[in-house]
């Protein structure tokens, strides 16, 4: 496989080889791509808790009888934006 970085990306990558943490650009750039993937994880982790929580205070709302004029659209595309 080949890519193209940008000059600031393979600096990047010269200066953690040079710091001795890495053996080579390789280990750098799948250490990167592993990190990329927890990011992705917690994102997606948070945002579900973010809609189960909505959801527990909607319940709890609506046992009380108070309602809002919201739909379940509405509350998903908030919880994506935050």
């Amino acid at each position: 496989m080949h890519i193209s970085l940008t000059p600031e990306l393979e600096a990047g990558i010269r200066q953690k080889v040079k710091s001795g943490y890495y053996n080579n650009a390789s280990e750098v750039v799948r250490d990167a791509l592993r990190f990329w993937e927890a990011n992705e994880k917690l994102v997606q982790y948070i945002k579900l808790e973010t809609l189960r929580n909505r959801l527990a205070i909607g319940a709890d709302q609506a046992e009380q009888g108070r309602f809002v004029d919201q739909s379940v659209s509405d509350i998903i595309a908030e919880a994506g934006n935050d």
